[in-house]
């Protein structure tokens, strides 16, 4: 057999210099953005939550400081044709609870993710790789338990795919990957997540949790890895205003911050330099269309609106933290893929503003006749503050554009009912390949908010599935992109990148392009 990946000894977790003295309470507080909707793994579909679950649980494998796959409770694995997976799991892995962690934890697992009746937003995730039926059971046409995954015995799981995906093992570091405790969830049902149910499998377990105040999670005594675990005590604080959360980082309250105010960066870099913290991010921040409503199903308006937003305006003034102009969905700081730019972004500004006019005045809309809609955004002042940039950009148009912004959780409930005209949306990949942003527009994709479909789009991500070249695939994905540019489903904005502050005294925060951050890797130097 191919060993794809051996040996345990790689699992990463704190790695604290020879002679560095800890400070004798390890105990770490993180701005976390907004109140999370969920702690159900299999319930998640944001950055918000993820964080959180990180700690919690383990899958079969973990991100490394690079992006890297590194064993998590798989402690090896192996394939012949990129297939037929098997992973070995370590016998060491235990739940909260003192139980073992087993293959039927999995198996029961990713049928849970797939079933129509968990209604889990990112069930789309186990589809994306081919498992065997997993799109059967998605559209309700097979029982759950038909999934392509077994255990052969307590501590060997098999995954069977319908085509040969060779980074099917980078995508299982994903929280919908993540083991679940059936007997728990049988027991408590939706109240299983609740503190005094808790049971989970990850360096930490849940301690408390003060709806719109802080989630606490303290060291998981049981994992597997626990001598290696340096932290005690984490706690996340959902701060939606990011100068309120600065000025919390600044009076000592937090460690590590979610994000920066936008007009604070040059004096924090100025005040504070070490502590500011920037690095590249494989995301792409676009405004999406809701294709199903009129007149935004015509693609002259789309195109219209994307052409009129300048991007060097919002990426370098308006955000200016080392942000890029975005053209297209896959960010240039994508592994193994370059996004060729679309004809479109060659033009000036001034060009693109007269093709937009045009375009306008071609589907019925002028100055007798102005577009109006509403531009829906989450609660955050970053999003705000681009939000009144590009409706200004839009208003030269003479495009009227009402600003609705809404708390995480009712956001993405109206993004899922589709009841926006036009909304702010970001994607960060899973994994560290295109196929990871592009299959956000595939027509069954559960995250495709403005409904987009293009048979030829979808059969080009099909065919991707195909290719175990990368250099195959990657002319896929530029055919792919091609379409989007032409059919302009979502209006690109700008590639993000991860800015935060992080107190001098936190050690082993790593710079990943997943922005996949563990507590189990810091710990906190004397100071």
């Amino acid at each position: 057999m191919a060993a794809l990946f051996g040996g345990a000894t790689l699992a990463h977790a704190a790695d604290v210099p020879a002679g560095t003295k800890l400070a004798p309470e390890q105990s770490l507080v993180k701005g976390n953005g907004s109140e999370p909707a969920t702690l159900d793994p299999h319930k998640t579909e944001g950055t918000v939550e993820s964080n959180i679950q990180r700690d919690l649980f383990e899958g079969l494998v973990s991100s490394g400081p690079k992006g890297e796959t590194l064993p998590g409770v798989a402690e090896s694995w192996e394939t012949k044709d990129n297939k037929h997976f098997i992973f070995h799991l370590r016998k060491d892995a235990k739940w909260s609870n003192g139980e073992p962690v087993t293959a039927h934890d999995f198996v029961f697992a990713f049928k849970r993710a797939v079933d129509p009746k968990t209604g889990s937003p990112y069930s789309w995730y186990m589809e994306i790789p081919t498992i065997v039926n997993a799109s059967a059971i998605i559209a309700g046409k097979q029982p759950a338990n038909t999934l392509g995954v077994k255990a052969t015995d307590d501590y060997t799981f098999e995954v069977q795919l319908e085509k040969a995906i060779p980074y099917f093992v980078s995508m299982l570091s994903h929280t919908t990957t993540y083991p679940v405790p059936k007997a728990v969830i049988e027991k408590f049902g939706d109240k299983w997540t609740q503190p005094e149910n808790m049971v989970s499998n990850g360096a930490y377990k849940l301690k408390d949790w003060v709806v719109n105040e802080r989630v606490d999670v303290e060291r998981n005594p049981n994992y597997w890895n626990n001598a290696k675990t340096v932290i005690d005590k984490v706690t996340y604080l959902p701060i939606q205003s990011t100068n309120a959360e600065l000025n919390r980082y600044l009076a000592g309250e937090v460690d590590l911050t979610y994000n920066m105010p936008i007009e604070r960066f040059k004096q924090m870099k100025k005040e504070h330099p070490s502590e500011v913290q920037v690095s590249g991010y494989v995301g792409t921040y676009y405004y999406t269309f809701n294709t199903k409503r009129k007149p935004y199903d015509d693609v002259r308006v789309r195109t219209a609106l994307t052409y009129a937003i300048d991007r060097n305006v919002i990426a370098e003034k308006v955000m200016g933290k080392g942000e890029t102009p975005g053209y297209a969905l896959v960010p240039d700081f994508v592994d193994g893929f370059k996004p060729v730019a679309p004809e479109w972004s060659k033009l000036t500004q001034a060009e693109l503003d007269t093709k937009a006019k045009a375009l306008l005045a071609e589907a019925g809309y002028g100055p007798g006749n102005p577009l109006k809609f509403e531009l829906l955004y989450n609660t955050d002042d970053n999003h705000k503050k681009v939000a009144v940039a590009v409706a200004s950009m839009w208003k030269k148009l003479g495009v009227e554009v009402s600003l609705v912004n809404q708390e995480w959780k009712t956001y993405l409930e109206t993004l899922k009912q589709g009841q926006f005209d036009v909304a702010r949306r970001g994607w960060i990949a899973d994994y560290n390949e295109a196929s990871s942003m592009l299959d956000l527009m595939q027509t069954t994709h559960g995250n495709n908010d403005g409904k987009y479909s293009n048979p030829t789009f979808d059969k080009l991500m099909a065919e991707s599935r195909d290719q175990v070249d990368s250099a195959s695939r990657n002319k896929l994905y530029v055919q792919a992109e091609e379409i989007l540019a032409k059919d302009m489903p979502i209006a690109p904005i700008y590639q993000y990148v991860t800015s935060r502050m992080v107190k001098p005294y936190v050690g082993g925060y790593p710079a990943n392009p997943l922005d996949n951050l563990y507590s189990k890797d810091m710990y906190i130097i004397a100071h």
